[in-house]
């Protein structure tokens, strides 16, 4: 069983960046692909990117495209997401998952690929 914690959420103004984290503990991290998604009040939860268990593959949702990072330390059992250039409409709760994926350089959009989600962590972006 995995547990994932994420943190770094806040409020921040239009424009701005935030580094958001995860950290893994339970299990094996490096077995795991891990995704961050997204849902704001009233809309279905997004995709926003992925890394797989290696690290040398990243993908990103169009909407983030050029303004995210997605990073993980494996020797932390950690996963970050590094976004840039925030816009109000990227407010929304932000959660971090793991799939575990039988190839190390995978990486998967699919909600329903990830076992193991976190908590949260509320991002808003003000105008």
């Amino acid at each position: 069983q995995v547990q994932l914690v994420e943190s770094g959420g806040g409020l921040l103004q239009d424009g701005g960046s935030l580094r958001l984290s995860c950290a893994a503990s339970g299990g094996t991290f490096s077995s795991y692909a891990m995704g961050w998604f997204r849902q704001a009040p009233g809309k279905e939860r997004e995709f926003v990117g992925a890394i797989s268990r290696s690290g040398g593959t990243t993908y990103s949702a169009d909407s983030m495209k050029g303004r995210l990072t997605i990073s993980r330390d494996n020797a932390k059992n950690t996963v970050y997401l590094q976004m840039n250039s925030l816009k109000p409409e990227d407010t929304a709760v932000y959660y971090c998952a793991a799939a575990a994926l039988s190839d190390r350089h995978m990486v998967v959009a699919g909600g329903n690929e990830y076992a193991y989600w976190g908590q949260g962590t509320q991002v808003t972006v003000s105008s």
